[in-house]
């Protein structure tokens, strides 16, 4: 499986490519998973909270504005008084891994994000589901991409409090291949292949003098 951690504006290349179908020619081989990196975005306590697009990296932080304000945005935790999951219209059925009895499934480390999960939108998160004081969360989903229109896998991890209402996305994955299944957690060393994608893309800043 290769790993790749990139910046938004590699993100941005990415969206376009999987539209255009040049990165999968050779994709059908292996697993491809384009990966955060650690981002610790805040999910405000709002009836707005995360509007996320998973392959550009906006978001609508910090403003905490709708959806409207991030085009094509893949998922959106949110909840003022809990822990609530939005999906967008598209993919049709829901965009997050869930439980048989309809929650947002905490999934285990090493489990598959794929077509054998059951998905469902607009679904809550049972308290039960999920350990407090703890970055030992993930949850599931999939997106389709406004490029291509492709079907995609991914996993993110969340940070919580002493309550649902205190949460933080840290970090998140894709599989780049479309209708791949993806590992929930990256395997031992991608950690480390994130963080020299990060230095190198910190060195590339201060060579050039570029920020995003």
């Amino acid at each position: 499986m290769t790993v790749r951690s990139v910046s938004s504006t590699a993100r941005t290349a990415i969206a376009f490519a999987i539209g255009a179908g040049a990165l999968f020619a050779a994709a059908t081989a292996h697993a491809q998973v384009v990966g955060s990196g650690i981002v610790n975005l805040a999910i405000p306590a709002t009836t707005n909270g995360l509007y996320l697009n998973v392959v550009t990296g906006a978001t609508n932080l910090p403003a905490g504005g709708t959806g409207t304000t991030v085009p094509g945005w893949d998922i959106n935790p949110w909840s003022a008084t809990s822990l609530a999951f939005f999906s967008p219209t598209s993919p049709a059925g829901g965009a997050y891994a869930i439980t048989s009895t309809g929650f947002v499934t905490n999934q285990a480390p090493g489990s598959l994000v794929g077509a054998g999960n059951s998905f469902g939108s607009g679904t809550t998160a049972n308290v039960a589901q999920w350990n407090l004081n703890s970055s030992n969360n993930y949850f599931g989903f999939r997106f389709t991409n406004e490029a291509g229109g492709t079907l995609h896998y991914g996993w993110a991890q969340l940070s919580i409090g002493a309550t649902l209402t205190e949460r933080t996305l840290v970090q998140y994955a894709f599989e780049l291949t479309p209708n791949a299944p993806i590992t929930v957690v990256p395997e031992p060393g991608t950690y480390a292949l994130m963080g020299l994608g990060l230095a190198g893309l910190l060195a590339a800043r201060r060579r050039f003098g570029k920020t995003n």
